[in-house]
């Protein structure tokens, strides 16, 4: 019994001519890959936005205790015009801090800015009657806005 082709390569042959995907096959996957993105997408892009938005309130927290520690020490908040530099480098300007701590209260080099690149605005005394405010202008960086273009209050944080 010669046979031409022994018997596995028949199996073989079987097999590769079965495999693969037809055209309309690899375009539905297309479509539903297409579908997918379309409505995942825009979910995913406000993502970054309203992490920067939890990174603000966060900042502006850890600024409200390096605050409160400037303030049991020295029994004063730094003016606006000292600034939030102040909490980093001792302010030479009046008041000039008594009990100022050596490390000073921020471990940073510099004043820190908003997860948009913009300086954190504060004032002190600030408004409303509070002692002071940390105010970061969110996305666009200017006053007025609304959604991710309004401010961040540090008065208005639910703490």
């Amino acid at each position: 019994m010669n046979r031409p082709f022994p018997a596995e390569a028949n199996i073989v042959h079987k097999k590769c001519g079965m495999g693969g995907f037809s055209l309309i096959e690899l375009m539905i996957v297309v479509v539903i890959l297409g579908l997918l993105a379309g409505v995942l997408v825009p979910r995913i892009m406000d993502r970054p936005d309203e992490a920067r938005v939890t990174a603000a309130k966060t900042d502006i927290r850890t600024l409200e205790q390096a605050l409160r520690l400037y303030y049991l020490d020295n029994g004063r908040y730094p003016t606006t015009e000292q600034g939030l530099e102040a909490l980093i480098n001792r302010p030479e300007s009046d008041p000039v801090p008594r009990n100022w701590r050596s490390r000073g209260y921020l471990e940073a080099s510099s004043a820190p800015r908003d997860p948009w690149g913009n300086e954190y605005i504060y004032r002190s005394p600030g408004d409303q009657g509070r002692d002071y405010e940390i105010i970061s202008l969110g996305a666009d960086g200017e006053e007025g806005g609304t959604g991710f273009d309004s401010e961040i209050r540090s008065w208005e944080i639910n703490q």
